[in-house]
């Protein structure tokens, strides 16, 4: 595989761009018919995009958060799903970036390098809680491992080249395995069936005695012991997915208006469009839009500047920004996403038209994990100055 090397934000925007023009001409039929985006992806991986985040003396471009940001509310624009996809894949590269040796940078930096992708088989069902991991990773005498366990919601490991398994060792603590997807006794399997995100592939991973050596075995568990960006980055991006669908379905909802729409008849008017009362609701939707796209940026600005300067303030900082994003974007998602019929009128309702899979991806999505927790963090940092705790959601 072989892929075009990007060399600074500026090009990442536009690439990204570019390519969400392209993956939304599709959206629609896909998540109708439930066609997997795999051309989509390798499109995606040949485009570079996938290794934006990869370090400058790695021959990355290493662009800011800002960029990144901005790189997933475009593709959510276009395609909720197809936007999710690669949202593991980030997160496991700061992994590396923050974990790995020098010999395990300069080999997975190669590969990012060169097209491949991430997957992810992080979450597991039947725990006590999200956190509650019980896929193990032994030791053997040789210095390598066996990964035993079963994952689900494992988003992008369908289309995977490497899957980062979260797991335990010995010791009860959490360690990344990189497997790559034609590894003995790793299966993984298209069990999705959400209402939504239709197209993600999450489905299940199972490990029955996968042999992984030692050398693609990180210790995340270090990344949670001092002040960490891990999950402001991970929830940056889920914010951004929401932001992303809000303003696709705010998009659309206004070119139904003006192109097939009806005035109603008391309105006086001869266009929907000029109805007041629609100019007044989308100024509304528009304004959930726009501020899910300004506390997307101001979180973002948060994570660059304690990128450059991390200690526990500068991280707890962005954290709580990033956790103010996501709930702006969660609530304009799901608000866009169902005022679409409110001002586009009965006949948005056509399951043949499927404009209802805004709404499907956006309440689907936006499951991933509880913002009142994120508010009850903001209360209790403004109330009595409580940093947010070091994990992975927040």
């Amino acid at each position: 595989m072989s892929a075009h090397v990007i060399a600074d934000d500026a090009e990442a925007l536009a690439v990204a761009a570019s390519l969400a023009e392209v993956f939304r001409a599709g959206a629609s039929a896909r998540d109708t018919e439930r066609r997997l985006p795999r051309a989509e992806l390798d499109r995606l991986s040949a485009s570079g995009l996938l290794a934006v985040t990869v370090p400058a003396d790695h021959g990355g471009a290493d662009v800011s958060a800002l960029t990144l940001a901005e790189i997933f509310r475009l593709l959510g624009t276009a395609d909720g799903s197809l936007a999710q996809i690669p949202q593991s894949h980030f997160a496991y590269v700061n992994v590396i970036r923050r974990q790995g040796t020098q010999e395990q940078r300069k080999f997975f930096f190669a590969e990012l390098l060169a097209g491949r992708r991430f997957g992810n088989a992080q979450s597991e069902a039947g725990g006590k809680h999200v956190q509650d991991i019980r896929t193990r990773l032994e030791s053997r005498p040789d210095g390598s491992y066996v990964l035993t366990g079963v994952k689900h919601y494992s988003t992008g490991a369908l289309f995977a080249d490497w899957i980062p398994v979260l797991a335990r060792a010995e010791d009860d603590r959490l360690h990344v395995a990189y497997v790559p997807s034609d590894a003995p006794g790793l299966s993984v399997i298209d069990d999705w069936d959400g209402l939504g995100q239709r197209t993600t592939a999450s489905g299940t991973v199972r490990l029955a005695g996968v042999p992984v050596p030692g050398d693609r075995v990180l210790p995340h568990h270090l990344t949670f012991e001092g002040p960490q960006l891990h999950g402001a980055v991970a929830q940056l991006l889920h914010s951004a997915i929401d932001a992303g669908i809000a303003a696709g379905a705010l998009a659309e909802a206004a070119e139904f208006v003006r192109t097939k729409s009806r005035p109603w008849f008391e309105s006086g008017v001869e266009a929907a469009a000029e109805d007041p009362l629609l100019i007044q609701r989308f100024g509304e939707l528009d304004l959930e839009v726009r501020a899910s796209r300004a506390l997307l940026r101001e979180a973002a600005r948060s994570v660059d500047a304690a990128r450059a300067d991390l200690t526990d303030d500068t991280a707890a900082e962005a954290s709580l920004a990033v956790a103010a994003a996501k709930v702006q974007a969660a609530r304009a998602a799901v608000e866009v996403s169902s005022a679409l019929f409110e001002v586009s009128g009965t006949r948005a309702a056509l399951r043949s038209l499927n404009l209802h899979r805004h709404w499907r991806d956006a309440r689907t999505h936006t499951l991933h994990d509880p913002t009142r927790w994120k508010i009850q963090h903001l209360g209790r940092f403004v109330l009595n100055g409580t940093r947010p705790p070091r994990h992975g959601l927040l």
